[in-house]
Formats: structure tokens, C-alpha cells, sequence
């Protein structure tokens, strides 16, 4: 089994969370014959190809054809296979959004989809490939689980824990080549359990995916001007973590919560949800992707442009202050 320590996390953090994905399902493979894996025609673009050489019998490319991927999918899974199906975020959820309705959502069976470059990560390809609404769209399906892991690491923990989670699940793979690191040791991963990275007393700072590395940094800038800043991982969208909310409403008066999905429906939107049933609950302010289509450009140009770099989150904090 693949483990984190300091020289894989520098190697995994060079391959990028598509590549990291093909890694972890390779290595899932190796103790799963009840493990299927599908693409849509993208098994290269998702890491897979050495997956599909290794283990033929248990890879299907089904083409260009999210809808009946997702049958397909579903298929096998009433056989009683583990299924992971995976390709561009917004194909697979919305392309075949009511497939995955009926047929995870609705019948609960065992599948877990899987977005690939999620967020703006798929930069020069533009609006038609960007996951802005995706984690929206997922976590509005009854019984769906929706996961957004924070690096390279954390996408093989994703992967072991949702191979072993019965029901339906949406993973939303963000950030590309050269993924800044989170976790370079083990540590426990628990679906639907929020993981505080740093503790500080001024402000709380929630994030997921490909923003909590960047949250760290920009605690690490604000710290130099005196503002402490907590950071927390939640890495599960649904079910969020209400007792670690609790937590936080109470001890913080103002939290920022960021994410590379767009400002409506994603992980602000959830937590707000549930923190409007509090008497007092704490100011908030969601960091995102606006709610408009965009630009195209380099990835990083585009995470400067909507402010969700480290100087750009800090940005906002201070005047959030």
C-alpha cells in the first residue's frame, strides 16, 4: 500500500492529482478483484494507462459517452463490483447528471465518479472543461458523498477510503502537475471528519482541494503581521463535519471558507446552510470562483485573477478584518 512520508510527497506532488489518481487505483488493484475502473475515452488524460495495461480485464473505456459510462457503471456495480468511473468534472456530472441521479443517487448503488481537473486546473481548454459547478450539482443528489482532497497524499487516502465505502460517491480532483504539499507524513483520514491543520486564535480559515495549501501559506504571511489564523481541511462537502462547525462558530467571530468551485453552491454554501439555524453564528466570507464564465490562461494566471492565491487570500482577510 502507498504511504506518505517526505520523499513520496515530493515525487506525487510533481505527478499532479490526475496522475496521483492512476498511482492510487494501480495500487488499489493489486488486493481488489472486485475493482473495476471505466473512462470515458480519457484513460491517459486520467493516469490510467498503466492501470489499463496491467489490469485489461478489469479497465473499460466506454468513449466519449459520460451517459453511458455511468450505465455502464452502474452495471457493474449490480454485479457486485467496487466501480470507479472517471472524466472531465463537468461531463460527469452534469453530461450525464441525470444518469448519476437515477442510477447512484436514486438506486444507491456502488460507484464512485471521479471529476478530473476540477476548478480552472484544465486552463487554456476553458469554460467547456472547468468544474465550476460541480461539487454544487453532486451534493444536491440525495445519499451522494462528495470529496475533495487537499493534495497528492490525501487523493490516496480519498481513494482506499472510498473503495471501501458502500454507496455512491463524487471525488473532485483539483490543481494539476506540481501540486503544492499538504501532508508529507501518515495520517489518519476519516470520510466526513474535518482535519485542523493549524490552530490560531484571530480568524478560522476553511478550505479543500487545491485551496488548503494555499490557506497555510497565507496563514503563514498573516502570521507575520501579527493575525493568527486556524486552518481546517474539509475535504468532505457531504456529510460535512457539524460537530467540528460547532466548534468553530463558537470559538471564532469571523471565518472565511475557500474554495476553487464557484461561490454558489459549493462548500460555503453547504457550511452557510447550516450555520443560518444558529442564534449567533459567525461572520462569513466564501472565497471562490465568481459566479460568471471567465477567462482562459495558465492555471496559476487564473488563480491570481479570482484571488485564491496565498497573497490573494490574505488579501481578502485583512479587509475582511
Amino acid at each position: 500500500m502507498l504511504s506518505i512520508d517526505p520523499s513520496s510527497a515530493r515525487l506525487w506532488s510533481r505527478i499532479g492529482s490526475r496522475g496521483m489518481y492512476g498511482q492510487a487505483i494501480l495500487d488499489l488493484a493489486e488486493n481488489r478483484p472486485d475493482l473495476m475502473v471505466l473512462s470515458a475515452d480519457l484513460g491517459n488524460s486520467s493516469g490510467l494507462d498503466r492501470f489499463s495495461k496491467s489490469f485489461p480485464d478489469q479497465f473499460v473505456n466506454v468513449g466519449i459517452a459520460e451517459q453511458n459510462l455511468v450505465g455502464v457503471a452502474a452495471g457493474l456495480a449490480k454485479e457486485g463490483y467496487t466501480v470507479f468511473a472517471s472524466s472531465f468534472a463537468p461531463f460527469i456530472t452534469m453530461r450525464a447528471s441525470e444518469q448519476v441521479r437515477m442510477n447512484l443517487g436514486y438506486m444507491q448503488l456502488n460507484v464512485k465518479t471521479v471529476g478530473i481537473g476540477s476548478g480552472v486546473a484544465m486552463g487554456f481548454l476553458g469554460n467547456s472543461h472547468f468544474g465550476i459547478e460541480d461539487a454544487a450539482v453532486m451534493r444536491a443528489i440525495p445519499g451522494m458523498t462528495v470529496v475533495t482532497p487537499a493534495d497528492c497524499g490525501e487523493i490516496v487516502k480519498v481513494i482506499n477510503a472510498a473503495a471501501d465505502h458502500v454507496g455512491p460517491m463524487y471525488i473532485r480532483l483539483t490543481g494539476g502537475p506540481n501540486n503544492p504539499i499538504v501532508y508529507s507524513e501518515e495520517y489518519e483520514f476519516i470520510l466526513g471528519k474535518a482535519i485542523q491543520l493549524r490552530e490560531g486564535s484571530d480568524i478560522a480559515i476553511i478550505a479543500n482541494g487545491s485551496m488548503v495549501a494555499r490557506s497555510l501559506s497565507c496563514a503563514d504571511l498573516l502570521e507575520k503581521e501579527q493575525v493568527s489564523v486556524s486552518v481546517f481541511n474539509f475535504h468532505t462537502i457531504k456529510p460535512l463535519d457539524f460537530d467540528v462547525l460547532s466548534i468553530i462558530a463558537t470559538k471564532y467571530r469571523k471565518v472565511v471558507i475557500v474554495e476553487e468551485h464557484s461561490v454558489v453552491g459549493g462548500l460555503g454554501s453547504a457550511i452557510a446552510e447550516h450555520w443560518i439555524a444558529y442564534e449567533t453564528p459567525p461572520q462569513v466570507r466564501i472565497l471562490g470562483l465568481p459566479d460568471y464564465f471567465g477567462k482562459t490562461g495558465e492555471y496559476e494566471f487564473l488563480l491570481e485573477r479570482y484571488g485564491l492565491t496565498s497573497s490573494g487570500i490574505a488579501r481578502s482577510i485583512r479587509e475582511f478584518l
